[in-house]
């Protein structure tokens, strides 16, 4: 059953579980949560050491005594009961440790929570969403296609009887979908994301150059090397550890060669993009040729996509304002009412 514009407006949080980032938007206040999907746990007392920003700065960088964990893959939880005391631990920091018991004597006694679920997810990742907001307090879940919820906070006319296309790039996974009639007509999810290209550009100089890359420096990395460059002969000083003698240095590294290393892996969502219109009647795809396409997620600013996806499809391209959190600033529109709701499911108890 889909739940009505009545029930999500019941809502209290609305959750955006992310393989890169977790947001949370409560309703009144807005955006209160947008820290990293990270946490440190100490495997001798299995004592949780630090999640978020703090946690992700200590990845590569932790005696063996204490593990980096990512609860999230693909946009999915893998790991329940880490993913709840993250949650737990990052809302208690934003809004009190107390809140969650607090509330019911703010008339709240029912906690809601809606949460974004990649399109085509499968039953298993649904029930982990719903019991991981089932640990934190949540005594109903409303469940949202994400591509949805993305639509609604880029401002794309969803509701009308006409074509908007939208590409989530995540970091786990690409979501691709031709929307109309507040309905998703055709849409695909390939499991190439953000992490997909930072492995190609670390193959890449490790190969080329013989030169490993510190874990936190390949995003800044593809984000300066993926520009323009000037006619494929701009190079760029890039400092890691050499593969054979194990010693910092330093490599100039070939502008274009990056920039094809992060090309290839794109190639499995240019051929996505493809099927979908193929999916679409032609009067669809007809206004897409001159509504264009809008990009979302966290690697909708990859320098170059836009022209690649123009270059293959013949259409415009548009990046969405803070396309990072567009997701959960739709949905967190819907759990207040501001637009009518077309989620995926629902689930409760």
């Amino acid at each position: 059953m889909t739940p009505t514009l009545t029930q999500l407006r019941r809502c209290t949080l609305a959750v955006d579980i992310g393989a890169a980032r977790t947001r949370v938007f409560l309703r009144g206040k807005g955006l209160v949560v947008d820290e990293p999907s990270v946490a440190a746990v100490d495997v001798r007392t299995g004592a949780l050491v630090a999640v978020g920003n703090r946690a992700e700065s200590m990845a590569g960088r932790t005696p063996a005594h204490i593990r980096v964990v990512r609860p999230v893959a693909g946009g999915a939880v893998v790991d329940i009961s880490m993913a709840q005391r993250m949650l737990r631990h990052v809302l208690g920091d934003r809004l009190g440790r107390r809140w969650l018991r607090m509330s019911v004597l703010r008339g709240m006694p029912v906690m809601r929570a809606a949460v974004c679920m990649p399109h085509g997810s499968e039953p298993i990742a649904r029930r982990a969403a719903v019991e991981t907001l089932y640990g934190i307090g949540a005594r109903r879940v409303e469940l949202v296609d994400t591509l949805i919820a993305a639509a609604v906070g880029c401002g794309l006319p969803v509701e009308h009887p006409e074509a908007t296309m939208i590409v989530i790039c995540g970091a786990g996974t690409t979501q691709i979908a031709v929307l109309s009639m507040g309905s998703i007509v055709s849409a695909e999810t390939v499991p190439v994301g953000g992490d997909a290209i930072d492995r190609a550009v670390v193959e890449h100089l490790r190969n080329r150059h013989e030169l490993l890359l510190p874990s936190q420096s390949v995003r800044p990395l593809h984000q300066v090397l993926g520009g323009p460059g000037a006619g494929g002969m701009e190079t760029t000083e890039v400092h890691g550890r050499d593969v054979l003698s194990g010693l910092a240095r330093s490599a100039l590294v070939d502008t274009e060669g990056v920039r094809q290393a992060m090309r290839a892996p794109m190639t499995a969502v240019l051929d996505a993009i493809t099927t979908v219109l193929r999916q679409c009647p032609p009067d669809l795809v007809a206004d897409l040729a001159d509504r264009g396409i809008m990009t979302a997620g966290g690697g909708a600013r990859m320098p170059g996509l836009d022209l690649m996806l123009r270059q293959a499809t013949g259409m415009p391209v548009h990046i969405a304002p803070n396309p990072d959190t567009v997701t959960v600033r739709g949905l967190g529109a819907m759990i207040e009412g501001k637009v009518r709701p077309m989620p995926l499911d629902r689930a409760g108890a």
